[in-house]
């Protein structure tokens, strides 16, 4: 893949603004190989690769088990890729990986709890939609589409074909609405994307990866904060209101207030009890 190595948060922006059409990915360091929750979950407990087909059919045969108690509807229980995107809002391990239309989420959920370099990745899905692998032709994105019944397990549970599929679920939830989600699907958990993507052509046209130095994060932060992208938007139920309080902890209020009446002779000086001295 292309690695690019950033200096300011202006610098993202502009660089991104060039990729329309492409998904996006944060993540929290910038070395952390490309590969799913699942897959870092299996590396550590269950070194037998040949075990691995086995222990993801079971979780997920656990969780349309029990999930239904909790479910008004559980017709989502149903279809392969809405149950793994149920499981994976729901915390579990699982082979997708989530990615957004939104460079701004991506770069949002890279640095949010960063204490290191981040890394923003670009995935080609414009070029990706037509392409197919080079060792099987015939495996379209049509083709292979885990929505479709049956294909997930034809497809991508025995972990054989070195190939992947994005889209989104035939039904989205809020959380996917609101963060412009999709999901990327690895046919094998054991190569992270980068080396999946080699089957498909050069990776570096098809995958960047971005690497902003932890110096951005407060620069990055507020301009993400004034665009409204914040837990309490990204997820947007109680949990992610209550997720959203850690960075009004970083926020200081009282430079805020000084800034804004230097900026505003004679306005009136906020009470403690207001939320800010911006509207909105």
């Amino acid at each position: 893949m292309k690695v690019i190595l950033l200096s300011s948060w202006k610098e993202f922006v502009e660089r991104t603004e060039e990729l329309d059409g492409w998904a996006f990915r944060g993540q929290v360091a910038a070395h952390w190989p490309l590969v799913s929750s699942l897959t870092r979950r299996l590396q550590l407990f269950c070194p037998d690769q040949r075990l691995w087909p086995l222990r993801e059919e079971r979780a997920m045969r656990i969780f349309r088990r029990k999930a239904h108690i909790y479910l008004r509807n559980s017709t989502a229980l149903e279809n392969d890729l809405r149950c793994l995107a149920l499981m994976q809002h729901h915390g579990a391990p699982t082979r997708l990986l989530d990615f957004t239309k939104s460079p701004f989420v991506a770069a949002f959920f890279a640095l949010e709890n960063a204490d290191t370099d981040v890394a923003v990745f670009a995935l080609n899905t414009p070029a990706l939609w037509s392409l197919t692998p080079r060792f099987d032709p015939s495996l379209t994105r049509d083709r292979i589409d885990p929505r479709v019944p049956g294909n997930f397990e034809r497809y991508f549970i025995g972990n054989r074909s070195p190939m992947m599929w994005f889209g989104e679920p035939s039904e989205m939830d809020s959380r996917l609405m609101a963060q412009s989600g999709l999901f990327v699907v690895p046919g094998m958990l054991d190569r992270p994307i980068d080396m999946l993507l080699e089957a498909y052509g050069p990776p570096q046209e098809l995958l960047y990866k971005f690497v902003l130095p932890l110096s951005v994060r407060e620069t990055a932060m507020r301009a993400l904060y004034r665009m409204n992208v914040t837990y309490a938007t990204l997820f947007p139920d109680l949990e992610g209101m209550a997720r959203s309080l850690g960075y009004e902890l970083e926020v200081i209020w009282e430079r805020l207030v000084e800034e804004y009446v230097e900026r505003q002779p004679g306005a009136p000086v906020p009470h403690r009890h207001d939320e800010g001295p911006f509207p909105g």
